[in-house]
């Protein structure tokens, strides 16, 4: 049964683009040409969104390695104690918006430390995959369609996030 899974996989990408190719010689379509305008369209969309995903990086980096993100986590604190929410998470509440790769680095960091059976590695993993990496997202995908007032989708997104982070700590909380 793996075998075939294996080759299903193997073969899926290879079938997809032979797929393409059928059809758009069916419809009598210039295939290269429609592929080149498209891989031109590609880059010049790579070239608007690099500025941005540079000042991302940067600004990822920058909190990392200034101890902000400490800072942040020891302040807050007394409220997480108050809420139960594991203080060891916040580090990752504040990255994951940010970075996914920071914020994967921390999620691997808590599991390790804490154990993934444990509550604050389930409230880890489900931040994970509840969450999204706000700023890049919104950040990739305005820039590709030059959208500059990104005040009431910030704004929006972010609230869904921490909804996604408390419900997180709500819910694998009540199950485990």
């Amino acid at each position: 049964m793996t075998n075939v899974i294996n080759y299903i996989s193997s073969a899926a990408i290879p079938v997809i683009i032979i797929l393409i190719i059928l059809y758009g010689l069916k419809e009598k379509n210039k295939v290269f040409d429609t592929f080149l305008n498209g891989s031109k369209e590609g880059i010049e969309i790579v070239f608007k969104m690099f500025p941005t995903l540079i000042g991302i990086f940067l600004a990822v980096g920058a909190l990392r390695s200034s101890g902000l993100i400490d800072l942040i986590v020891n302040l807050i604190t007394p409220l997480t104690n108050l809420l139960e929410i594991p203080s060891q998470i916040m580090p990752l509440a504040i990255l994951r918006p940010i970075s996914g790769s920071a914020s994967m680095a921390v999620a691997v960091d808590i599991m390790q430390n804490y154990g993934v059976d444990t509550l604050t590695g389930l409230i880890t993993s489900t931040i994970m995959g509840s969450t999204e990496t706000t700023f890049y997202t919104i950040a990739i995908y305005t820039s590709a369609v030059g959208i500059k007032k990104t005040r009431g989708i910030l704004f929006a997104a972010l609230a869904a996030d921490v909804a996604g982070m408390v419900a997180s700590t709500i819910i694998c909380r009540i199950l485990s």
